[in-house]
């Protein structure tokens, strides 16, 4: 978890220099999931192992694959105008976002406690944006659509992940974006203004698909609540990236509300472990009982 925040860090700051260099978003984005599908099928060996071209609903990867080239396209945009931090920050609203949605999309209703988190960490979004006060813009209003459009995409995994393997999510995840991108190229392609720029444009794909990779193998080693409190060091690699790329610093309103937003997701987390724990607990206790009776 440690590295795809890095890994992740990095291909943030990539795609906002070469969108500052005045490559176009939709280009680079599409050259990200290009790398990732190039990357994946490599990776997965794709010439032999066929799974990761079998799926049970293609209709539902490509919605799935929408969702996360919204997030990425998005995100793009907004780093033309924001810090990195500042992007970062807001896109860690999307926990809440998810608790919110996992409702009537997945019947998985939130209580008053996790609900008390998500309007604090709505609140911390309205510190980082503080519209009325002259700094909330266009870029805030991409970086709230990408934490949308990645909600969105989270959902569609955790309901589709119990029926597709794993191989296919991340190969269709990359795959669909591409080639639903594919009639935009001839409009937005460009050539990166230096050899350094195409080193990045290169490395966008293995940025997103090793990070990918290696969350995959995080959550099979360790829990979701041991894990929780990681992906909050991206906002750290952010920081640091944004310092020594682009001479950025985040302001005092962007540090207070990336800490809300970040105690807000972590307490959404803690809670739905305790809940886990209750829930299996009771069952034991309901197992146990019912071996008694007979």
């Amino acid at each position: 978890m440690f590295a795809s925040g890095l890994l992740f860090s990095f291909l943030d700051s990539s795609a906002k220099y070469l969108v500052l260099s005045g490559m176009d978003a939709v280009f680079v984005s599409w050259c990200r999931f290009a790398g990732h599908a190039v990357l994946v099928f490599i990776m997965f060996r794709g010439w032999s192992n066929f799974s990761i071209f079998k799926t049970r609903s293609l209709p539902l990867q490509i919605v799935r694959g929408v969702f996360l080239f919204g997030s990425t396209i998005f995100n793009f945009l907004a780093l033309r105008q924001l810090q990195l931090a500042e992007t970062m920050s807001i896109a860690f609203f999307a926990p809440m976002i998810i608790t919110a949605l996992a409702g009537p999309l997945l019947g998985e209703w939130a209580g008053w406690r996790r609900w008390m988190a998500v309007l604090v960490g709505l609140l911390g979004v309205l510190v980082i944006t503080r519209p009325g006060f002259g700094s909330f813009s266009l870029g805030h209003l991409c970086a709230l659509a990408s934490a949308v459009s990645y909600s969105l995409y989270v959902l569609m995994t955790r309901k589709m992940s119990v029926k597709e393997s794993t191989e296919s999510l991340i190969f269709y995840s990359a795959m669909a974006p591409m080639v639903l991108m594919a009639p935009a190229l001839p409009y937005t392609v460009s050539a990166p203004p230096h050899a350094w720029a195409w080193v990045l444009l290169a490395s966008l794909g293995i940025f997103g698909g090793v990070g990918h990779y290696f969350i995959i193998l995080a959550y099979r080693r360790a829990t979701v609540t041991a894990l929780a409190p990681y992906p909050y060091l991206q906002i750290v690699w952010m920081i640091l990236l944004g310092w020594l790329v682009f001479q950025q610093l985040p302001d005092l309103w962007t540090v207070a509300g990336a800490g809300i937003i970040a105690l807000s997701g972590l307490y959404i987390v803690r809670r739905e472990h305790v809940l886990r724990v209750q829930n299996r607990a009771a069952l034991l206790a309901e197992t146990e009982e019912l071996a008694k009776k007979r």
